[in-house]
């Protein structure tokens, strides 16, 4: 069996300048690129997930509540769904785009450019472990992340290697990660309340 790091949405919107930045989200970008530059044997696989959205239906909202609805982000063919420059993509084996034309936090709900979807990728892949970094920990990682162990892998989130959008949200997504078995490392980049 094999280990596969998950990439969650690393991109321009989620990242300092974009429609829905997260602070930190930079640092993060960097900061993977780092680990797989240092460590370059520690994961088999690398696969990376993106928000993509075309049409999405009630995902955006005007005015946003920030919530259940955000600002026009991530919309395909814009520079906001291209990973951030700062990510290292050379060792990303295969992308799985979600959200097309609804919500979709979790990296299980999006699928490569063949139709597959993410866990059939690790599977065939012969994957049974997997480490999560990325953004927002209190969102998609943690959809990411729950949605892994349900498959089965054992999990892991490099809390170090993720930002987060608020204290608040974040405990609650602790909680639940800790509460499906799913371990942790480090902390979260969270911004100031």
């Amino acid at each position: 069996m094999s280990n596969a790091l998950i990439i969650v949405d690393v991109q321009n919107d989620f990242c300092e300048g974009g429609s829905l930045a997260v602070a930190g989200g930079a640092g993060v970008a960097a900061g993977i690129s780092r680990l797989l530059a240092t460590e370059p044997d520690r994961w088999d696989h690398v696969v990376a997930t993106k928000d993509y959205h075309i049409d999405p239906g009630l995902h955006f909202g005007n005015p946003p509540d920030y919530v259940s609805t955000w600002p026009r982000h991530c919309v395909v063919g814009t520079p906001g769904s291209e990973f951030h420059p700062e990510l290292a993509t050379d060792r990303i084996e295969a992308i799985f785009h979600k959200g097309e034309y609804s919500a979709a936090y979790s990296g299980f709900e999006g699928h490569a450019e063949n139709g597959e979807g993410l866990a059939d990728w690790l599977r065939r892949h012969g994957v049974d472990r997997v480490d999560v970094v990325g953004i927002a920990t209190d969102h998609c990682v943690r959809a990411t992340a729950l949605d892994a162990a349900r498959e089965g892998f054992a999990t892991a989130v490099l809390l170090e290697l993720t930002a987060a959008v608020a204290p608040d949200t974040t405990d609650v997504a602790l909680r639940a990660l800790d509460g499906a078995g799913i371990t942790m490392h480090g902390a979260p980049v969270i911004r100031a309340a």
